[in-house]
């Protein structure tokens, strides 16, 4: 016995058993992706075996708590004791708390809700009138792929199981007979669709047998499939049953904001009155994070009818909520204490590093920063409306290109400080629009000597001459040679691809927009890249981007128009009075008649301030855009980062590598020069929330800039006295910050959908997020340790470097471990307060769940004698870092969910991805040799 307890209570079977969930986990992410929801948790989560690992993980944690008598370190204690409060918690949410959708239009009174796990229900009436019911709770797995998966490689052994597992006879006895219910098959329904599939079941009563397929539904009323057996009606239904609540609630208003002239919800909200049984009402008000509480039962809201007269509350029952809440404020605060407990490993590697002068320990700082009518129109102008101008002729292009250099940048300037709406809602500056037109035309933000302003105000004023420009890019050969074009060419003029009238790339759009992602290559990237730059083109050459003129008369309105438009819709003195305006700007921009053109720019500037001043930015909103647009603070730093990084590489090996060679000046110039680089970044990532409105790292590119704020962050604060680790913190930034500025990822500045509009996500992401720069740093140094490995053979001085630079990359790994499991639970929390449940099996909560798993068995591995060295560790923390590529990237675009943007056709894997994997594992196998330096 004592035997056997020895082995449940060692760290070996601790390491075992957190790889046996994060691979299980990981793996159910892929089928989940292929066939469906509800195979996920047949198969995996829901499944005895799974949850029979989390109950023995959760008896070896008490076990190693007892054993080490953890009780002494309070931190420690805290911590770790957490999870085992928030396993209990899970277990009772999971095993006594249900949930349901209720639906409720407006006027209308509702007490039912429809469950979410589905049952399989069956009603049978005999000609005599007596009925029978008899219901079976169980969810199936998908026996066949979902349409579009035939690439996918999870076939086989998943059909096997699903089959085994699905396989049910039931006996459903009434009066003096029997009918017998079979399983068939299921399969999933829909492609994409985290949604339930079609059951097929097999019916025999009185020798008489039929075949029924129920497609199931989750959260409404189930497909009823009808059955006559002579003297019996079957009536078969799969998916949710509904439930009767002890309470009403009536819905008495339901409420959608737009954001200004868009289809966007801004937010939505319920107008209720509950209806208790002691005859008691009261009135309330639910939204994205305000939750309606009766008894038991909290009611979210959720979403809402087509037709916004009738809205969707989540309801949840959950009586393990606050035994996991106390799990996640004790865990937070053990972690926290970690942090500071003298007795903790951070210290210990801290006083280390201490004694050594290699790093100075800034816990607090670090906390602090993870823990904020047509009045104008009307009025007669003093200018003549011009004539139709006489167009001057260029005898060339550059003739013209050289003209606006001269006269137009004054007045175009000008133009960038009008007020234009986004197809979103958004009110930004003219001159915001203007560079995002020239960025996604050209990859550029400025051309030929021209601002952005200057040349869109050239497109919209002269389309003509700019139809012939070459700024459209181009990059594959292949395109250039269909397009009769020297390869050596980077753009291409909108002209160009037009003969005859007719689009020259029309068949090619065709082919490249019916091939599957996954099946792209480059040049079908290209052809369709080039046909939404010409797109573009073109809507800038009519003005149909530039929604700058609000609509007259109609305060309630907050849709904003275009010139074309504008002219069409508007009527009376306001219809005349816009088109002097417009046809005014234009003229005298033709004209180069420039000092009228910025009169006639005034009246614009004065209508939008006048009409539009219920949703239009201040003056100084305005000009902050302005400001931020000019400054390009982002690519910049990206240049300065890969610069700096660079030669502090270079440096850092030379010193390393030449004991003689003293460091301290050398990291101090490093420090000071990182330092200034860091205040610059924090700048830029202040300024862009306060001309968002919004913390910035709401959506792919703010949130690259965020991870590379955090790995400088970690090397500026924590590790400042090491070369080699601020070597590491700019390396970080500048992938992080290089990747940032990809063409493919979009920079603009959007506006939040209702869901994220809380306090609880703005802490959640910034804590989470940040950790990606910690272990992002520890991939780095691990890295860089490995070439050191490389070259240790008789070089004794490399073997100290080695040691204190691992003693870094764990102390980084501690905070990120830290940061991440903290993050993790206040996203568990921000989802129970927005949308009533606080983890849900999405693949990117499970790929975060399976980081945070693979990171604790890469902090806990010393304590395995045989795998306590920093070699170990080393590889170790290069190969974590996946976990976190594939929480960040790879479930973006290859699995999808709701935090997703893959439909189920992934996108290629990018060849820089095999590259660096080859890189990395040669790196390894080279440094494996010299392996044997103990800790």
């Amino acid at each position: 016995m004592t035997k056997i307890l020895d082995i449940l209570f060692s760290f070996k079977t601790t390491i075992m058993l957190l790889a046996i969930l994060a691979l299980g986990a990981g793996i159910a992410t892929f089928i989940e992706n292929d066939y469906g929801t509800s195979t996920a948790r047949v198969l995996v989560y829901n499944h005895w075996w799974y949850e029979s690992f989390l109950l023995l993980t959760t008896v070896n944690l008490i076990g190693i708590i007892y054993k080490r008598k953890m009780w002494k370190q309070k931190a420690k204690f805290l911590f770790h004791s957490s999870f085992v409060l928030i396993l209990i918690g899970a277990a009772v949410t999971r095993y006594a708390g249900y949930e349901g959708i209720m639906q409720i239009r407006e006027g209308q009174t509702q007490n039912l809700m429809y469950s979410l796990e589905p049952f399989l229900q069956v009603h049978i009436k005999q000609k005599d009138g007596s009925s029978f019911y008899k219901e079976f709770q169980k969810e199936f797995a998908a026996s066949t792929l979902r349409k579009g998966m035939e690439d996918s490689n999870t076939t086989g052994i998943v059909e096997l199981f699903a089959e085994k597992l699905n396989d049910f006879k039931y006996d459903v006895k009434f009066k003096d007979n029997n009918l017998d219910l079979k399983y068939i098959d299921y399969t999933v329904s829909k492609k994409g669709k985290a949604e339930m599939g079609i059951l097929t079941v097999e019916l025999t009563l009185n020798g008489v047998t039929k075949t029924v397929k129920l497609p199931g539904k989750r959260g409404q009323k189930g497909v009823e499939r009808i059955e006559d057996f002579g003297n019996t009606i079957v009536s078969l239904e799969y998916g949710s049953k509904l439930l009767k609540l002890p309470f009403s609630i009536k819905l008495n208003d339901f409420q959608l904001d737009r954001y200004p002239g868009s289809m966007s919800p801004s937010s939505y909200a319920s107008e209720v009155t509950v209806l208790e049984e002691n005859g008691k009402s009261y009135d309330y008000r639910i939204f994205m994070n305000r939750t309606l509480h009766e008894g038991n039962f909290l009611f979210f809201q959720s979403s809402y009818d087509p037709d916004e007269k009738g809205t969707v509350l989540s309801v949840n029952n959950d009586p393990g909520k606050w035994p996991t809440y106390l799990g996640y404020f004790i865990l937070t605060v053990g972690l926290i204490l970690n942090l500071f407990s003298k007795q903790s490993r951070f210290w210990i590697l801290a006083n280390k590093m201490k004694n050594k002068n290699l790093a100075t320990l800034f816990v607090a700082l670090s906390l602090a920063f993870t823990v904020s009518n047509l009045n104008a129109a009307e009025q007669q102008t003093t200018t003549q409306e011009p004539q139709q101008p006489t167009v001057k002729e260029y005898k060339n292009t550059e003739d013209y290109i050289n003209m606006l250099k001269k006269s137009s940048l004054e007045l175009a300037t000008k133009f960038g400080t009008l007020t234009v709406q986004s197809s979103g809602g958004r009110m930004k500056p003219v001159s915001s629009l203007d560079e995002e037109i020239l960025l996604k035309l050209s990859g550029k933000k400025s051309m030929f000597g021209l601002t952005a302003d200057q040349i869109v105000l050239g497109m919209i004023s002269r389309p003509e001459i700019w139809r012939s420009v070459k700024m459209i890019k181009i990059t594959t050969p292949r395109l250039k040679k269909y397009l009769g074009i020297d390869e050596s060419r980077k753009y291409i003029a909108f002209a160009e691809v037009f003969k005859d009238g007719k689009y020259i790339l029309a068949n090619e759009i065709n082919k490249a927009a019916a091939t599957k992602p996954a099946q792209r290559g480059t040049y079908e990237k290209d052809v369709i890249r080039v046909d939404e730059r010409l797109n573009i083109a073109f809507m800038t050459f009519n003005g149909s981007l530039f929604d700058i003129f609000p609509t007259p008369h109609d305060p309630s309105s907050t849709k904003w128009f275009n010139p074309v438009d504008a002219m069409q819709n508007f009527q009376g003195q306001a219809q005349k009075a816009l088109e002097t305006m417009i046809r005014g700007f234009i003229n005298t921009i033709i004209l180069e008649d420039w000092e009228n053109a910025s009169k006639y720019l005034d009246f614009i500037y004065a209508y939008q301030r006048k009409v539009g001043e219920k949703i239009i930015p201040t003056e100084n909103e305005i000009s902050n855009e302005i400001l931020f647009n000019k400054l390009d603070i982002f690519p910049k730093l990206t240049l300065a980062y890969l610069f700096v990084g660079f030669i502090m590489l270079v440096t850092a090996f030379v010193v390393v590598f030449n004991p003689k060679i003293q460091p301290k000046k050398t990291t101090l110039v490093a420090f000071l020069v990182l330092s200034l680089l860091f205040a610059i970044h924090t700048f830029g990532m202040g300024f862009r929330w306060i001309i968002a409105g919004h913390a910035p790292w709401s959506n792919t590119y703010e949130s690259l800039l965020y991870i590379s704020w955090s790995g400088v962050f970690a090397g500026v604060v924590f590790f400042r006295k090491s070369l080699l680790a601020l070597s590491a913190a700019v390396i970080v930034a500048a992938i992080f910050m290089f990747t940032a500025h990809l063409t493919s990822i979009d920079p603009q500045i959007t506006n939040l959908v209702p869901v994220l509009k809380s306090y609880w996500l703005t802490i959640h992401v910034s804590v989470l997020t940040a950790s990606y720069g910690f272990f992002g740093l520890s991939a780095i140094i691990g890295f860089i340790t490995l070439i050191l490995f490389i070259f240790r053979k008789n070089k004794p001085h490399l073997d100290e470097t080695i040691k204190h630079i691992s003693y870094i990359n764990e102390m980084s790994l501690i905070i990120g471990l830290s940061m991440i499991t903290v993050g993790n639970f206040l996203g568990g929390v921000w989802a129970n307060e927005s949308w009533g449940r606080y983890w849900g099996w999405d693949p990117k909560e499970t790929w975060a769940y399976v980081s945070i798993v693979v990171y604790a068995i890469v902090v806990h591995l010393r304590f395995i004698k045989s795998l306590n060295n920093p070699f170990v560790l080393t590889t170790a923390s290069v190969l974590a870092f996946s976990t976190i590529l594939m929480t960040y990237f790879g479930v973006n675009f290859y699995l999808s969910g709701m935090h997703s943007y893959a439909t189920g056709d992934p996108v290629p894997i990018p060849m820089w991805v095999y590259v660096t994997t080859t890189l990395v594992f040669l790196t390894i196998v080279a440094a494996y040799k010299n392996r044997d330096l103990k800790a």
